[in-house]
Order: structure tokens, then C-alpha cells, then sequence
């Protein structure tokens, strides 16, 4: 008996144990828990949460494109997911901003910029592609865009012999009527109130005629409208009635129809 009280062939077994002990420990290396110990697919593109595995620390890892950033990766994220460094987004330089979108008063205008390099394996996302800020239209028009037409129903037909003119005095030269297709944007409540005037609704589309006596020395009648851009009338025979509109086409030469309005 030994001075514990073990036998030789019981110290032996324990050493033998022993052995085996460190050669299954330190000899046969343990499987590296990871991305490759995960059921297909081993890796994920993006952010997933639910892509990890438990690393030999027992602590959580990651095995989506995401960890690169966070930095909570598998130690063999890079070997099994074969991914290659991280690569960030490049831009290119700003271009010119855009012509305001509003010809004549408060609008906007944009600039972009394209992408050079995208991002990859998780690399920093591209920032803003466009730029956009507040400007104030004063083109050239803008001086017409701010004359307000003033109308009046067909039934004031500006064309007729004066009776008292004298013979000696000459007639002033007739100039070609024209006629101007506007759509209304806007009308007053108080159009309403008018049999002519309540037919100025919005959407409605409006013949306006210019005769010669409300032409100015410019052969055109004040605020006959811009294409595309929105002007404003007023109805001279009844107070309070107004509003805007947006000329689509015009005719030389031409009468209006039945029940149309006329500048005055």
C-alpha cells in the first residue's frame, strides 16, 4: 500500500488517465465552433440577427455581412464566407444646380451627383445623391406674369360705329382680333353671384378675345397669359370676382364662340 493508501495498480490506472486526459485535451484540438459549424448557408448578405453562432468562448458571433461593421464577426467569418476587405461608397463631384422651377416667384432647384465606387462587404452606404433647395424665379416674363387681364362677358362687344363721330375725323385702324385658350386654376365665391362669371370654374377651359380697342401698342391685350405658368384675372363688372388661370394655346385671327369673355 502506498502512503495514501492506493495500490500500485490503482496509481497506475491514474496515471495512464492522466495521459490520456492531456493527449485528448492539448493533442486532438476541439472544433472551432463558428460560421462553418452553421447549417447551409453558413453566411447571410446584410443584417440578420439571426445569423450567429456560439464561439468557443461561448459568446455570440455573427456571420452576416453586417459584423464587418460591428465588429462582432466568427473568427472564421473571413475563411468560410471568403470575403474580402470592406469597401466604402465614392461619390463623385456635385453638378450644376437646375434652373428654378417656377419661372416668376418661389421655386426649387436640384443638383445630383453619381456614385463611382459602390460599397461592398458591408462598406460605409453611399451618402445623398441629390441637393435641393429654395430659389426665386424673375425671368424676363415675369413683368407679363404680373398683369392681371380684366374681362368682361361677349355680350360687350367692343367693335361699333360710333354715332357721334364727327366725318371729319378719321377711323382708327381695326386691328385682328385673336383669340387665347386659358384653363382656370382658381375663382372667387363671389363669381358666383353673375350668370357669366359663375361659368369661370376651375378646370373649365376659357375662350378670351382680344379686339382691337382693348389692344395696346404692342398689338396685345394686357394679361392674356403665359403657357404653362399661372396668371390672374379679375371680372370688371363684378367687384370681388377673381382669380387665376394657365393659357394653353392661342389663335390669330379668330372670334371666340357663344358665351366666352373678352378683354377689355
Amino acid at each position: 500500500m502506498g502512503a495514501l493508501g492506493w495500490s500500485p495498480a490503482r496509481l497506475g490506472w491514474f496515471v495512464v488517465c492522466g495521459y490520456l486526459a492531456l493527449f485528448c485535451g492539448g493533442i486532438i484540438p476541439r472544433a472551432e465552433a463558428g460560421c462553418g459549424e452553421r447549417e447551409s448557408p453558413n453566411c447571410c448578405t446584410g443584417r440578420n440577427n439571426e445569423c450567429l453562432e456560439y464561439s468557443k468562448r461561448k459568446t455570440a458571433c455573427y456571420c452576416d455581412t453586417y459584423c464587418q461593421k460591428t465588429g462582432d464577426c466568427c473568427e472564421d467569418y473571413q475563411r468560410v464566407c471568403q470575403i474580402s476587405a470592406a469597401i466604402d461608397c465614392v461619390v463623385g463631384s456635385w453638378g450644376p444646380w437646375s434652373s428654378c422651377t417656377s419661372p416668376c416667384g418661389v421655386g426649387s432647384t436640384e443638383r445630383s451627383r453619381q456614385v463611382s465606387v459602390p460599397p461592398r462587404n458591408g462598406g460605409t452606404p453611399c451618402p445623398d445623391l441629390k441637393q435641393r433647395r429654395g430659389c426665386f424665379g424673375n425671368n424676363a416674363i415675369c413683368s407679363t406674369a404680373k398683369e392681371v387681364a380684366k374681362i368682361l362677358p361677349d355680350s360687350f362687344k367692343r367693335n361699333f360705329k360710333d354715332p357721334w363721330r364727327r366725318p371729319h375725323m378719321l377711323m382708327k385702324e381695326e386691328k385682328a382680333s385673336y383669340c387665347v385658350y386659358l384653363r382656370v386654376k382658381q375663382a372667387s365665391a363671389v363669381c358666383k353671384l353673375k350668370l357669366w362669371s359663375a361659368q369661370l370654374v376651375r378646370e373649365r377651359l376659357v375662350c378670351a378675345e382680344c379686339q382691337s380697342d382693348a389692344m395696346s401698342k404692342s398689338d396685345r391685350c394686357g394679361g392674356d397669359g403665359l403657357e404653362s405658368t399661372r396668371t390672374f384675372w379679375a371680372a370688371a363688372s363684378v367687384p370681388g370676382c377673381h382669380g387665376s388661370w394657365v393659357r394653353e394655346s392661342s389663335s390669330e385671327g379668330c372670334r371666340c364662340p357663344p358665351y366666352s369673355v373678352l378683354f377689355v
